[in-house]
């Protein structure tokens, strides 16, 4: 029953962060500046999350009597990632609120889950299919076509659990690599532009969005986010719509990213979704310099029952990540005009590992002044 009661923080509470990455530690700051204190569950006695709160735990998921403790020391919980375990999110919720509420991670942390809740909106996504087995994949290739890819139903993040399979492809080799029995074909998008936006939605269901995002990705990796997206306002205004739809459709409380493909039509570029992440997100890391207000003080206006705030871009943006051992090169960033540098405190660069990112932001020009 804990969940169904209106959260309504002040000043001085405490909210618990499952996952210590990050995603985490910038919404711990975040939650610093408006005087709310942050705890930190996390597995990983090296989460970048843990340097920028004064109280942590560094402990398993599966790890009932911390988990117990954890929830006992806040007053409202929240996660920066999606692949809370169910058991976890389920001792949390029973103790306090859990925002966005656990029972969304039903739905985002399957991808066949998602895409058939995305469907029964009305609204487009990629052509897929369900697959179990060696025989239900051809059934699939046959009814979708080639290229098509094939991915996990869950645990998949920044190209990992997926593989392209093209017409000279071995399917039975592909779905051996995959290594599981519970996958999704999705037929290729021939996508003109890659775009996301990011939505904060209240427990009163007051929505607000950030401008459209069009984001670059590199080896599966996001590289580059720029704002504004080089789309029509129709077609801004009409992503925008598709992600506050989902999030009333789920009874969203927080941040959410919707990831969108540009597709062409007959009848001019159409709007395809991707995915959903229920959580704040890599392509919004724009708004920490780039907007009035982040997608992490969002964040944690929605799940603290405060009011959000209205997003307003500060000009043209461009984030780009330090991925791997481009971290080394952050001094360069620091003499760049108009950028700011976040380095995240992880450890040794690895490649694909996200160490940092740069924003950096061109003002509107002004006309000039008249005697």
């Amino acid at each position: 029953m804990t969940a169904l009661l209106p959260v309504k923080l002040k000043p001085g509470d405490t909210i618990g962060i499952v996952g210590g990455g990050q995603l985490g530690r910038m919404l711990a700051m975040a939650a610093a500046r408006l005087g709310l204190r942050c705890r930190v569950f996390s597995p990983d006695p090296d989460s970048p999350a843990f340097d920028v709160v004064a109280n942590a735990t560094c402990a398993e998921y599966a790890d009932v009597e911390a988990l117990e403790l954890f929830a006992s020391d806040v007053d409202v919980i929240t996660y920066e990632f999606e692949n809370v375990p169910a058991a976890s999110a389920m001792i949390l919720a029973a103790r306090r609120p859990v925002l966005p509420d656990r029972k969304i991670l039903e739905t985002t942390q399957d991808r066949l889950v998602e895409k058939d809740f995305v469907k029964r909106l009305g609204i487009k996504t990629a052509d897929y299919a369900d697959v179990s087995s060696p025989q239900t994949l051809h059934a699939a290739i046959a009814r979708i076509g080639l290229p098509a890819v094939l991915k996990t139903r869950r645990f998949g993040y920044d190209g990992k659990g997926q593989t392209m399979i093209r017409a000279d492809d071995d399917p039975d080799r592909a779905w051996d690599d995959l290594g599981t029995k519970s996958a999704i074909l999705e037929a290729f998008v021939p996508f003109e532009r890659e775009i996301s936006v990011i939505a904060a939605r209240s427990a009163d269901g007051h929505v607000e969005c950030f401008d459209v995002t069009e984001n670059e990705h590199r080896d599966h990796i996001l590289k580059v986010s720029r704002v504004p997206a080089a789309i029509s306002d129709a077609l801004a205004a009409q992503a925008r719509d598709t992600a506050q739809r989902i999030a009333d459709a789920l009874d969203y409380v927080g941040v959410l990213a919707v990831e969108m493909f540009v597709v062409p039509g007959d009848q001019g570029p159409q709007i395809l979704v991707n995915e959903i992440a229920p959580r704040v997100h890599n392509s919004g890391h724009w708004t920490l310099d780039g907007a009035s207000i982040s997608q992490f003080e969002q964040h944690i206006r929605a799940i603290a029952g405060w009011p959000l705030g209205k997003p307003l871009r500060h000009g043209e943006v461009t984030m780009t990540n330090l991925i791997g051992d481009e971290i080394n090169g952050y001094g360069e960033w620091l003499a760049v005009p108009g950028a700011t540098v976040h380095l995240y405190g992880k450890g040794t660069p690895r490649p694909g590992r996200k160490m940092g990112h740069v924003t950096r932001v061109i003002p509107p020009e002004r006309p000039p002044k008249t005697a």
